[in-house]
């Protein structure tokens, strides 16, 4: 139990839907991020050490929200709202991010700054990112590595730039065997 929790405190999370307290500020939802660091009592009340201020502080710094620290959260964008979740994933200072698909509810322009922002993590804090994509041609751009499933099973597992339509047909077959025709490969031979 301690050692799954240990484990756990070294994983953050990225939603789809964000899971913020909206009624809270950015710098509230932040700071949950270090929970785990935290007595039970002082998480109940909601009280944080300066260290985990300072630790929050900097994630928003991170993620460029700085100057929406105090604003609630439910009066941000979506993409204002996925990086408020990507900072308290950073706050809690973890090993690996796995982002559940941190794109699929915002625009175009947002997902490029998510996808982007999520690769300078990587690259730059040195924190493994796992994300579930379904959007081929950002995981082309911004994955090192793919991993295409279908049912189950893996199908695909090697850089983007082996990725072929032919491998897509194969990660997007249905279980009669028949690809949605509508699939817009992203991919050209």
């Amino acid at each position: 139990s301690k050692n799954l929790r240990q484990i756990r405190s070294r994983t953050a999370m990225v939603f789809q839907q964000f899971n913020l307290v909206g009624r809270l500020n950015v710098m509230s939802n932040v700071l949950t991020g270090r929970l785990y660091y935290s007595p039970w009592w002082s998480s109940i009340l909601y009280l944080f050490g300066k260290r985990d201020w300072k630790i929050a502080q900097w994630a928003l710094n991170r993620v460029s929200l700085t100057e929406k620290a105090w604003e609630r959260v439910d009066r941000l964008s979506g993409g204002q709202q996925q990086r408020v979740g990507v900072a308290r994933a950073l706050a809690q200072r973890p090993e690996v991010i796995l982002a559940d698909e941190p794109v699929a509810s915002l625009d175009p322009v947002a997902s490029e700054e998510i996808m982007e922002l999520l690769r300078e993590i990587c690259r730059q804090d040195g924190i493994t990112i796992v994300a579930n994509l379904h959007q081929v041609s950002l995981a082309m751009r911004y994955a090192d590595r793919v991993i295409g499933l279908n049912q189950g099973h893996v199908v695909f597992d090697d850089s983007p730039q082996a990725l072929v339509n032919d491998t897509l047909g194969t990660i997007y077959q249905r279980e009669d065997g028949s690809v949605d025709d509508s699939l817009e490969m992203a991919v050209t031979d």
